[in-house]
C-alpha cells in the first residue's frame, strides 16, 4: 500500500456519504421549484400545473401580447434605470471618503451607510411611505419608488467600490501627481479607470436588485405596477401558464445581469491587459 495513500475509516465514508446526500437534498430543495417554474411554463395544460399535455411557447407570445404586462415591464425598466444611476451615481461618491477620508469612527460611519441591507424592507417601505404622505404630502408615483429602492440599493454599490478602493495601489496617483495631474486628471485617467469594472459591477447590482424589488416598490409606487407587482396580483387569482412564463423571463432577466456583472470586470481587466501589451509592442 503507498505510504501517502489516505486511509479512510468506515464511520468516516459513511459521514461523507450523509453529508453529501444531504448537500444534494439542499440544492433539491432549493432549486427544483424553480425548474419546475420553467417547465411549467412550456407545458401546453392551460391551467398551468400537472399534468404536462405538451409543450409549447404560445404562453410566451400571451406575455408579450398583453398590454397591461407591456405597461408593467415599461415602468419596471423605467425605475430600473433611474434607480441604477442614482444608486451608482451615490455609491461610488459616497464610497471614497469612506475608504480615504480620516473621519472619527469610521467603522460606526460604515455600519450606518450600510444600515439598509440590514433593515427589512417591510420597515423601509412603512417609513419612507409614512414620510412621503404624512410629512411631505408628496403624491406616490414611480418617482416615489425610485427613492426608496435607491435607498436600499446604494450600499451594494458604495461597498463594491470600496472595496477595489481598498485594494488601489495609492503610488500610482502619487506617480501621476508627480508627472503634473491634477485631481481631476487623476480621477479620470488614473482612479476611474482601475475601479471601473467594480463600479460596472455594482451597477448591474442595482438595477438587478430593482427589477426584482417588491415590498419597498409595494408601498410607494401608488396605482402603478412593476412585474413584481403584476405578478402578485395575478397570483392572487390563481396560478397560470401566462404567470410562469413571465416569472421564467423575470428569472432569466437576473441570472443573465448576475452572470454580466461576474464577467465582465474580468473582460475589462483582459481588454486593458492586451490594449497595453499592444501599446508596448508598438513602441
Amino acid at each position: 500500500m503507498p505510504r501517502d495513500a489516505e486511509v479512510v475509516s468506515p464511520r468516516a465514508g459513511l459521514m461523507r456519504g450523509l453529508l453529501g446526500g444531504w448537500a444534494v437534498l439542499v440544492y433539491v430543495f432549493l432549486f427544483a421549484p424553480v425548474v419546475l417554474l420553467v417547465a411549467f411554463s412550456f407545458n401546453a395544460n392551460r391551467y398551468g400545473t400537472f399534468p404536462f399535455t405538451g409543450w409549447t411557447t404560445k404562453w410566451y407570445g400571451q406575455v408579450f401580447g398583453d398590454y397591461q404586462i407591456r405597461d408593467a415591464l415599461t415602468t419596471t425598466l423605467k425605475v430600473s434605470a433611474e434607480v441604477t444611476l442614482i444608486s451608482t451615481v451615490v455609491g461610488t461618491a459616497a464610497a471614497f471618503p469612506l475608504v480615504r477620508s480620516r473621519l472619527p469612527f469610521r467603522s460606526g460611519i460604515r455600519i450606518g451607510m450600510t444600515l439598509p441591507i440590514m433593515i427589512p424592507g417591510l420597515l423601509i417601505g412603512i417609513s419612507l411611505l409614512v414620510l412621503f404622505t404624512s410629512v411631505f404630502h408628496w403624491q406616490l408615483s414611480p418617482q416615489t419608488a425610485v427613492i426608496g429602492q435607491s435607498v436600499y440599493t446604494t450600499p451594494f454599490v458604495m461597498l463594491l467600490v470600496a472595496a477595489r478602493l481598498q485594494g488601489f495601489d495609492p503610488a500610482l496617483e502619487r506617480a501621476a501627481s508627480d508627472l503634473g495631474a491634477n485631481t481631476f486628471r487623476r480621477l479620470r485617467h488614473v482612479v476611474l479607470p482601475l475601479i471601473m469594472p467594480a463600479v460596472f459591477a455594482g451597477a448591474l447590482f442595482a438595477f438587478t436588485l430593482s427589477l426584482d424589488e417588491f415590498i419597498i416598490t409595494l408601498f410607494l409606487i401608488g396605482a402603478q405596477n412593476t412585474l413584481p407587482i403584476y405578478i402578485y396580483t395575478q397570483v392572487k387569482f390563481g396560478i397560470t401558464p401566462e404567470v410562469n412564463a413571465l416569472a421564467s423571463l423575470l428569472l432569466g432577466a437576473s441570472i443573465l445581469l448576475i452572470g454580466i456583472a461576474f464577467v465582465l470586470p474580468t473582460a475589462i481587466r483582459r481588454a486593458r491587459r492586451l490594449r497595453h501589451g499592444a501599446a508596448g509592442a508598438r513602441s
